[in-house]
């Protein structure tokens, strides 16, 4: 080091003081002069005196000062040092390509491997690679695992404008190895392992309450002597009570076929990859009852409250219900998750809900002066037969009513026309988005039909504009549920949304009579959504039908309205003979729609007649159309197509289902499904 040291900052104004202190005695030397000149040169001696022993003493000890200085350095660049080396925090300097230059004893205690880290620090940690380094004078922080322990990594990215010369690393034979990379890294390592564990323990000991339900309590027991009813319900009580003593849960009979459960969140992972096990134990109970014994499950997970998990299980249990029952339903906060949902929805043999929303339904229609009527996008004949029911029943209450229809496929044309120019109908009752938006207003009664998403409705915008909605649908619900509905009538079990507008005829008063134009829209709504009565057609089913077939529908003339061209054949015919069988058991299928005007009709029949074929128990038929792609779905009881198809963001029912594909074309349409066929197989899922 130099001997010629430059003083500065405080130390260079602490030295200088004699000098000050000499400027000081100066000028009150000469205060002293101009009162008395002999006290004057007494002071001057004195001051002169001073400033010459205080420059002796200065350049005397000069070189001692500075060497004391530099002595306290030393010890205490020592003492830091030694400070770092034996800091409690892990530390450690890495190079910008990951290599370690230097490590403090305790980084060193939890790596272990001095060499391998030289080499990469990767060789440590595997999750901190050269990308994961800071790139910029920006803080990284990355969570790694090292021999059972957990740790927060922290990176600071530190640039200087050169080393000092007595910086040695041995890596770098040359200052170009640089590259001009005048930087280092500094690591630190802080051990979470505690906080994690305490926080996935409080985790897993967080009380998850749930409802549980029987879906046919009623239904099971009447189909069983009366003898055996008692054993019935003790066996399926048993199982449910054992089965919840498994998981160390507390278990309260609520009334006749309602619990309620709580349970600690840890054991939730094991009774999702056992897929709720008990769904099946419990359908699997038989002493000789002819319909199996299904139940339904809501749970909450993760809610701030005890009273907010419990309105979580609520919602879960109401979606269970809505999509059928014989399920189980998760609400975590805002995601839904479901499991089971393989069992043929029961209809129920009592119509006392039917009645109950008609005399509901008809005092909204009374409190209001219009009524709008909406189905889904490319409206199909259940909905448009649905739609005509709702109009019927707001006319005969002097409603003034409409019916939005955007698009008319040829399927529903001709069925369409008999209301087109009919005198008995007004000219402004099916209107279009633009012309129904100007029209609704607080006193508008908004009645949704055949559809419960809001992105499938034919104008989505009216949900906000309108106050008062209702809903009619026979489709399974999701998590996109419509909201601030004042009144929800949505049945899985029933076969179409005109058998529910049927029923709802039958019950709503006020002297209603159907015309036959609209008896036969309503049956044609039924006859194709069971597929002529062959799928989901049960007692009141019939029911319905028979209610229409009295009010004026003519079989024969429906029949006509519905028959389809040489096209259609062809285009049928030609889907038919492609197809392709996936898995055995699988037939996919193209539907080629360029001179078809309602392609997804005619890819819903292709998908029946498939299921004509020997051993194949679910058929997908793709059809591309205003640049989607159109998945319709079936079975006839061995798969659960709507489970299929919600995975691909659809939904349906078990036996008829469908999905819209955005920005896919055919061929990566058929991977996604044969995907997740693939995946639900491997799973146990189907």
């Amino acid at each position: 080091m130099s001997r010629k040291q430059k003083l500065s900052g405080a130390l260079k104004a602490y030295l200088f003081w004699p000098v000050i202190l000499t400027l000081i005695l100066l000028c009150m030397n000469l205060g002293i002069y101009m009162m008395d000149n002999n006290a004057g040169f007494v002071m001057s001696f004195f001051v002169i005196f001073y400033f010459v022993a205080a420059t002796i003493i200065y350049y005397l000890h000069r070189n001692k000062i500075a060497a004391e200085m530099v002595r306290y350095a030393m010890d205490y660049g020592q003492v830091q040092k030694r400070l770092m080396k034996e800091l409690a925090l892990p530390y450690a300097i890495l190079d910008v390509d990951g290599r370690m230059q230097w490590g403090n004893d305790e980084f060193m205690d939890i790596i272990q491997e001095k060499k391998a880290a030289k080499h990469s620090i990767s060789n440590i940690f595997p999750d901190i690679t050269v990308d994961t380094l800071p790139q910029k004078e920006k803080d990284e922080i990355l969570h790694v695992s090292l021999n059972g322990r957990n740790y927060r990594v922290f990176l600071r990215k530190v640039i200087a404008p050169e080393f000092d010369d007595e910086v040695n690393f041995s890596y770098y034979e040359s200052e170009n190895a640089w590259d001009g990379r005048n930087a280092l890294i500094a690591m630190y390592l802080f051990d979470e392992t505690e906080i994690i564990t305490l926080m996935r323990e409080n985790k897993e000991q967080k009380l998850i309450t749930g409802l549980l339900y029987i879906d046919n309590y009623e239904e099971a027991l009447e189909s069983i002597d009366e003898v055996r009813r008692s054993l019935l319900t003790a066996l399926v009580d048993r199982k449910i009570n054992k089965y919840m003593q498994g998981i160390d849960a507390i278990i309260k009979k609520l009334e006749k076929d309602k619990y309620i459960i709580i349970f600690q969140q840890k054991y939730l992972p094991f009774l999702q990859s056992s897929k709720f096990s008990i769904l099946e134990e419990v359908r699997s109970v038989n002493i000789g009852n002819e319909m199996s014994v299904t139940i339904s499950i809501g749970l909450g997970v993760n809610a701030d409250t005890y009273s907010s998990g419990y309105e979580y299980a609520r919602a879960a249990i109401d979606l269970a219900l809505g999509r059928g029952g014989d399920q189980v339903v998760i609400k975590d906060r805002e995601k839904i998750s479901y499991y089971g949902g393989k069992s043929i929805t029961v209809e129920k043999s009592t119509r006392v809900k039917a009645r109950v929303k008609a005399h509901a339904f008809r005092e909204f229609v009374e409190a209001k002066d219009k009524v709008v009527i909406m189905g889904h996008k490319i409206g199909d004949a259940d909905s448009f037969g649905a739609a005509i029911g709702i109009y019927r029943i707001a006319k005969t209450f002097n409603k003034k009513a409409h019916i939005v229809i955007n698009e008319v496929t040829t399927s529903l044309r001709p069925m369409m026309s008999r209301f087109v120019g009919n005198p008995d109908y007004e000219e402004d009752l099916f209107l279009r988005n633009e012309q129904v938006k100007e029209i609704v207003d607080q006193n508008t009664l908004l009645v949704v039909v055949d559809v419960n998403r809001p992105v499938y409705t034919e104008c989505e915008e009216l949900l906000d504009y309108a106050k008062t909605i209702v809903i009619f649908d026979h489709h399974r619900q999701t998590n996109e549920a419509i909201e601030n509905a004042v009144l929800s009538y949505i049945e899985p079990y029933a076969s179409s949304t005109s058998e529910m507008v049927a029923e709802i005829l039958q019950y709503i008063g006020g002297s209603l009579k159907l015309k036959p134009s609209e008896a036969d829209a309503l049956y044609g709504g039924i006859m194709i959504d069971t597929n002529n009565f062959l799928t989901k057609a049960g007692v009141r089913t019939f029911e319905a039908a028979a209610f229409l077939r009295r009010s004026g529908a003519d079989v024969t003339r429906i029949r006509k309205l519905f028959r389809g061209d040489m096209t259609d054949y062809k285009i049928k015919a030609g889907a038919i003979s492609s197809t392709e069988i996936y898995k055995k058991h699988f037939a996919i299928a193209v539907c080629e729609n360029s001179d078809v005007g309602s392609p997804m009709v005619l890819g819903a029949q292709v998908a029946n007649e498939l299921l004509d074929i020997k051993e194949m128990k679910a058929s997908f038929v793709l059809t591309a159309f205003n640049g989607k792609i159109y998945v319709s779905a079936r079975s006839i009881d061995e798969v659960n197509v709507q489970v299929i198809m919600e995975k691909l963001g659809g939904g349906g029912h078990l036996s008829v289902a469908g999905c819209q594909l955005e920005n896919s074309t055919i061929p990566e349409a058929i991977e996604r499904i044969k995907s997740t066929l693939t995946t639900m197989l491997d799973e146990g899922e189907l």
